[in-house]
């Protein structure tokens, strides 16, 4: 079996095997080229607040939080929903405090969690359902946020604002434009769990890829540089022939 014939057996398996893969890089490619990034982090589902601490409004010494919580730790004045409020760890979880009055605001509420949510979100939607997710996260949050509030909001693309039920933070915020763009990533990737473009699936096909590549321009070789000469040749050899005088007996 020569090359030629070599080279368009294992060319054409190849790419029967790859082609539909082909295909796939191509759309999830494109998916995640044409729409913006800053969309798909959902940057305009939020407003950007930049009100800042008042320290007249802070009656709650740190001096007080320390008597209260004598192992806090990673304390930080902060905001929530335009409240003075201390943030801070002690024994692993997380503690939000009214600045004002000392008041334990943590864990929200679903009262509370819908109010911080309205405040950050930037549309107008009105929310479809509330959930708490203490455990068994969704795929589009991660564990180490937990727990979190998920507020649901009828509007374009169908966002999901997640606050945190400690600290009162927006934790993420979700479309339906993120998860399409998270599953069109695994698929171009071909890690369709940890989304790690290091895989041996995605290895072995872009090796095989590059080998079907290699096959094709010996294909290429063969039909159009070895074609050309073996037209050249025909030529000449018929042209030779033209020349030549008729022999007496064909006369």
């Amino acid at each position: 079996m020569n090359l030629l014939k070599i080279s368009r057996k294992y060319h054409r398996w190849l790419m029967l095997f790859l082609g539909v893969q082909f295909v796939i890089w191509t759309v999830s490619g494109a998916y995640m080229v044409i729409f913006n990034i800053d969309y798909i982090h959902g940057d305009s589902l939020v407003v950007n607040h930049q009100a800042k601490v008042n320290p007249d409004n802070i009656n709650y010494s740190l001096f007080e939080l320390i008597q209260h919580y004598p192992n806090a730790e990673q304390i930080e004045v902060g905001l929530f929903i335009n409240k003075e409020v201390y943030r801070f760890k002690q024994r692993d979880t997380q503690y939000l405090i009214d600045a004002s009055t000392g008041q334990q605001i943590s864990p929200l509420d679903e009262e509370l969690a819908v109010t911080a949510a309205q405040y950050y979100y930037s549309g107008t939607g009105d929310i479809v359902d509330v959930e708490l997710i203490t455990d068994n996260p969704p795929f589009e949050l991660s564990a180490r946020v937990l727990p979190a509030w998920r507020i649901n909001f009828d509007d374009f693309g169908s966002p999901s604002i997640y606050v945190s039920a400690r600290s009162g933070k927006l934790v993420t915020k979700r479309h339906e434009f993120w998860r399409t763009f998270d599953t069109m990533f695994s698929l171009h990737v071909m890690d369709y769990e940890e989304e790690d473009p290091s895989n041996w699936l995605l290895f072995w096909v872009v090796l095989f890829s590059l080998i079907a590549a290699l096959l094709g321009l010996v294909l290429t070789y063969f039909r159009v540089f070895k074609a050309d000469a073996k037209g050249e040749n025909d030529s000449d050899e018929l042209g030779t022939a033209s020349k030549k005088p008729f022999s007496k007996e064909a006369n």
